[in-house]
This record gives structure tokens, sequence and C-alpha cells, in this order.
């Protein structure tokens, strides 16, 4: 899989045709957003990096983007795209624009772009069920990962009462991108300044998810890193193949 990159920018046009290419040969399978198929035996809880414990339990969508990419998308439509099976709903996307400009403020060698939030918001809950929040960003209904029990998934006890996940007996990965509790624990953050952190709420998610994401002081805009990144969240090299994927082609159909 070859991917260029120059002077610390990706090479849009080059990311979406060729890790997309790659991508096809490897990952099979199209999902409705928010039905989750196993992709990995180990699940993200498995293993340790210096951002912590990974934030979900080893499932996502492994649905792709369309090859053909048709960019870029004029200013009128940005705030609502849809292509094909790609979408990122208008507070869906005023969230991760936020978060990427929170974390230019906070973390600004981090290169933190929102088209990776993006694409792993789209792997992880397809855009927050294809943006069913509120105006302030929460969800309409709970987005729940299966239950971590050692059945088929990381054996992760309740971390949080159930307060997240509406379980006592053990934890879920909750909320649009997918965060065990006790993850959300230390990255949790209020994005919509609220007063309060929940994984529920999209704004909060997805602060929370570019803290995590640029932890250990990772620079985004070189191509070790950007992996080390995503694996981090996901340890599972299908994982990384499909959300380099979405990231290539949000760059290319978003490029101004």
């Amino acid at each position: 899989m070859v991917r260029r990159f120059g002077e610390r920018r990706v090479r849009r046009g080059v990311v979406a045709a060729a890790i997309t290419a790659a991508v096809m040969v490897t990952v099979s399978g199209s999902q409705a957003p928010g039905l989750v198929v196993g992709a990995t035996g180990a699940g993200a809880g498995a293993g340790k990096e210096s951002a912590g414990q990974a934030p979900g339990d080893g499932h996502y969508l492994t649905e792709l983007p369309p090859l053909a990419v048709r960019g870029p998308v004029s200013p009128a439509v940005r705030s609502v795209f849809v292509a094909d099976r790609g979408a990122v709903p208008a507070t869906v996307f005023a969230a991760y624009r936020r978060a990427e400009a929170a974390l230019a403020a906070s973390a600004p060698g981090c290169a933190l772009r929102w088209e990776l939030l993006a694409a792993i918001g789209q792997v992880e809950s397809g855009q927050a069920r294809g943006g069913r929040v509120d105006a302030e960003g929460t969800t309409y209904s709970p987005i729940v990962g299966p239950q971590l029990n050692g059945r088929g998934f990381a054996l992760i006890r309740d971390s949080d009462h159930g307060v997240f996940d509406g379980d006592a007996s053990f934890d879920h990965a909750v909320g649009p991108m997918q965060f065990i509790p006790s993850t959300w624990a230390r990255w949790g953050s209020d994005g919509n300044g609220d007063g309060r952190a929940d994984p529920h709420n999209v704004y909060d998610a997805a602060l929370a998810a570019g803290r995590y994401l640029c932890a250990g002081g990772r620079d985004l805009s070189r191509p070790g890193d950007l992996d080390r990144a995503i694996l981090s969240y996901n340890r599972s090299r299908e994982y990384l193949r499909v959300v380099l994927s979405w990231y290539g082609y949000f760059l290319d159909v978003f490029a101004s």
C-alpha cells in the first residue's frame, strides 16, 4: 500500500485512490449505519500505548467509501455532505471542526484534521447513526456496543456502575466515538461547553477522540504517527486500512 506525503501534508488524491484500492482487496462487507460487525479477535482493549487503554471494543463498520471521488465539494453543501455511502451530517460535522480547532490551539504540533475524526466516526458509529443527535449534539438514543464479558470480546468488568452503558456487570463501548467507560474516565472532554463530559454527546466525544489520537506528542502529518494513532484506537491492521480509506476519501471530497 503506497501513501505519499509531502512537506507534512497528505497528498489527498494519492491517499484516496491508493489506500481505497488497497482496502478493497483486503476488506469486504457493506453495513448500514449503526450495524456493528466484528473485525478483530484481539479487540481494541488488548494492549497498551502511551495513550492508555484503547477506547473501544474492537467492533466497527467495514463499509468502504466509493472508489469514484466526486469533489471538491462546493462550500454550499460542505455542512451536510452526502455522496454514495459517505455522509457527514451538519451537527456531527460541526463537532469535528470544533475539535480540530481546539486541538490546533492546545496541541498544535499534532496536526489533527477533522477528516480523521470523520473517518473514525464513520467506522465506529456511522457518524452517530446518520446524525441522530439533538441540537446540542447528544444522541437521541444511546449508541452502546457489545457487552465486554470475555466471550468473543475483551473482559472488562463494570467501571461506571452502568452510568454510561446501562450495565452494572460489564462495560460496553459507548457513544458516537465508542469509548469504554474506563477510558472515558481519563479522556472524557467537554466539547460543547455545557460543563460536563458525556460520551453520548458528539462534541464531547470528538474532542476526547482528538485528544486521545494526539497523545504522546504525535504529529499526525507523519505517516508513522498517523498509523500508530489509529492503531491505538483499535489494534487491527484491517481497522487501520478501513480508517485510512475513509480519511483519504474525506480529504479528497472536501478539498478546497
